[in-house]
């Protein structure tokens, strides 16, 4: 099976795409239409202002049907992950690593940070939906069989056997109501204990096909190069195959009896799971096959990475955060932060807009000392910002005066409590290995009025994600603010 790195937001022609496939002209136009039916890949003109560009605007997206042979076109990955495509699996990693062609490492943290982000839903993304059409998601079919068995193990079914005197737990109720006691200095001693004993029937049909089906799942990634990127370890635990069960009839029917006996939420899902598997019987080889693990909303995977390590405390209640003095007393103790940001007054109505100014992260905390009041911004950009050079892709002037507004949203609160500081900064995201400081944006008719300037800086996703993964909060005062 090929399988190839793509970087998210890079362009790339006709031609170069051939050569990512490995396959002709004709292939690669159905394998393009595919990814755009999806929403994966776009396509853009050919020009040189896109050329240039590291973000993706929704104007600048074509939605013409593709030819072989045309050069009027640039395709753009919108998506970071795994796509496996008509027997191609392409290892879609993101923007900002523009130095690297092969990153495995990269792309394998980076999948760790997607299950976590992903685990709160706790939903097999069975099927991809599209506009036009609805296919069977076979990859996250996989991967859910592969950790739930690392987790859960295999599918079995026990039963309890009642003994005398056996080794298993005592049922005391049993024992008294049904056995003799012998009396001895006024205290009862029980000769014929009754034990209850668990027995796994290890060649239980469901266990045997769980076991058969997961040997196949592990196989198929094996096969597309996936163990290792998903640090899954490969499953091979029986020689039976699914002819071996009876044919797809027989055994989808004999899940559907199962599952209506079967009251164990873990085991119905694994259940479930099998049978859309039997049910859909297909390979990551198959021409038609489409399946994805990831995002093609990387920029808020970012912002959550972001607000986890920088300790996000707008939805903390007043009463419970660490301040410079006391709360005062015009504020509640049970209203969240972000809640004492100023709503819009329509006044021919008397009544506030239910809207308002929503920073992305406040962070409170003592630096060497010092009580700052930082407001982060989290951009996903790749931003270039050299000196005597134009920036591009930068953030835009939205997002430089809403920064300055939600410090003057906090503004009031933020004088009366005692801060030493308020702080005000982009964090943009890095291959580097260190913290790149960036200095800062401003606009001058804002420092007038006594508004911080926003600080920039990019943070090596590499730390973020480490930091995100094992629960830790980042030091801010790494990023010198």
């Amino acid at each position: 099976m090929n399988s190839e790195f793509v970087r998210e937001q890079r362009r790339y022609t006709q031609k170069q795409l051939c050569k990512v496939f490995s396959c002709s002209e004709d292939k690669t136009v159905s394998i393009i239409r595919k990814l755009k039916e999806f929403g994966v890949l776009k396509a853009v003109k050919a020009e040189e202002k896109q050329r240039d560009m590291s973000e993706l605007v929704d104007e600048d997206i074509e939605v013409s049907d593709v030819e072989v042979g045309e050069n009027e076109y640039l395709y753009v990955f919108t998506f970071v992950g795994i796509i496996v495509v008509s027997g191609i699996v392409l290892k879609c990693y993101p923007k900002y690593l523009l130095s690297a062609t092969h990153p495995e490492r990269e792309l394998t943290q980076v999948i760790k940070v997607l299950e976590k982000y992903n685990s709160k839903e706790q939903i097999i993304r069975m099927f991809n939906d599209s506009s036009e059409s609805k296919s069977f998601n076979l990859l996250a079919v996989l991967l859910f069989l592969m950790q739930d068995y690392y987790e859960n193990g295999v599918y079995e079914n026990s039963d309890n056997i009642v003994e005398s005197n056996g080794p298993g737990e005592i049922i005391w109720d049993k024992t008294i109501n049904e056995t003799f006691a012998m009396i001895s200095n006024n205290r009862p001693y029980y000769v014929d204990l009754q034990t209850r004993k668990r027995i796994t029937d290890d060649q239980n049909y469901f266990k045997r096909l769980h076991e058969c089906v997961l040997t196949i799942a592990s196989n198929e990634l094996e096969n597309a190069g996936l163990l290792n990127l998903f640090e899954l370890v490969g499953v091979d635990i029986t020689e039976e195959t699914l002819d071996d069960f009876g044919d797809k009839e027989v055994i989808l029917y004999n899940i559907e009896k199962e599952l209506s006996t079967q009251f164990n939420t873990r085991k119905q899902l694994v259940l479930k799971t099998i049978y859309t598997y039997i049910d859909h019987s297909g390979s990551l080889y198959d021409i038609d096959c489409l399946s994805l693990f990831g995002t093609n909303s990387f920029n808020l995977v970012w912002e959550k990475v972001c607000a986890e390590i920088m300790n996000n405390q707008l939805d903390t209640r007043l009463g419970a955060l660490r301040l410079p003095i006391p709360l005062k007393d015009k504020y509640s103790k049970q209203t969240k932060l972000i809640e004492i940001i100023e709503k819009p007054l329509w006044t021919v109505t008397g009544k506030t807009a239910t809207d308002t100014l929503i920073p992305d992260i406040v962070s409170i905390s003592a630096v060497n000392g010092e009580w700052q009041f930082v407001i982060f911004d989290a951009k996903y950009y790749n931003a270039k910002l050299e000196p005597g050079i134009s920036p591009k892709a930068q953030p835009g002037i939205e997002s430089v005066t809403k920064q300055y507004l939600y410090q003057l949203a906090y503004q009031e609160f933020i004088d009366e409590h005692k801060f030493s500081a308020v702080k005000n900064c982009f964090i943009l995201p890095t291959e580097d290995d260190a913290v790149l400081d960036k200095e800062e944006v401003y606009l001058q008719m804002l420092s007038k009025i006594g508004l911080q300037s926003i600080k920039v800086r990019f943070l090596p996703a590499k730390i973020a994600y480490d930091n995100y993964l094992s629960g830790r909060k980042l030091d801010i005062s790494l990023l010198n603010l």
